[in-house]
């Protein structure tokens, strides 16, 4: 029976590169998958999963308006999964759909993405994602700072933490590090910096 899987992780735990590595295993066995990517993430391009070891790909884009359910059930060939990265920048909407996938046409639909914002709030998608999958499973990443389990956020500005703002800042390790609750709170600042 095919089923929702939400797989999250704190920033540069690997998600994106879990996302081609699924798409490639499906593939080698000749399986046709549907990738997919938020039409919001245009760090690469929109429309593109890359991976900051290097790899990417090429992956349709989910808009506001897209109902992934409609282009699924449209496809002219048997589409084995669904993968889809970023996917805290899901609707609620588009979560329904994914469980309608799974559900009347029996296709296994994998998610990646956050589980919360750099404020400690849960993104739409990923608060969604939780109550709707029946899997749910975490890719662990170590804190910038000290090495213990990092599973929360923080977005740098300037070289200084930022709590609040908006919740849709699209960046890399320029921007955000991924950091245990202690560095969260209590950043190690480099002294010196503007």
């Amino acid at each position: 029976m095919a089923q929702l899987y939400f797989r999250y992780g704190a920033m540069n735990s690997g998600k994106s590169i879990e996302v081609l590595k699924v798409a490639h295993n499906y593939e080698e066995q000749n399986k046709t998958v549907k990738i997919y990517t938020s039409g919001v993430d245009d760090r690469d391009g929109v429309g593109v999963i890359s991976s900051r070891t290097g790899m990417r790909r090429e992956a349709t884009p989910i808009r506001q308006d897209t109902n992934i359910f409609e282009e699924i059930q449209a496809a002219d060939e048997k589409i084995w999964c669904i993968l889809i990265d970023e996917a805290q920048f899901l609707t609620k909407e588009h979560v329904i759909q994914l469980t309608k996938i799974v559900d009347e046409l029996n296709i296994p639909v994998m998610t990646f993405g956050l589980k919360n914002d750099f404020m400690n709030q849960l993104f739409e998608g990923s608060r969604y994602l939780l109550l709707y999958a029946e899997k749910i499973e975490e890719i662990k990443t170590i804190c910038w700072y000290c090495g213990k389990k990092a599973i929360m956020n923080l977005r740098m500005s300037d070289g200084k933490p930022v709590y609040e703002g908006e919740q849709i800042q699209i960046g890399g390790n320029e921007s955000y590090f991924p950091v245990c609750r202690h560095h969260y709170f209590h950043p190690e600042i480099e002294e010196g910096r503007d």
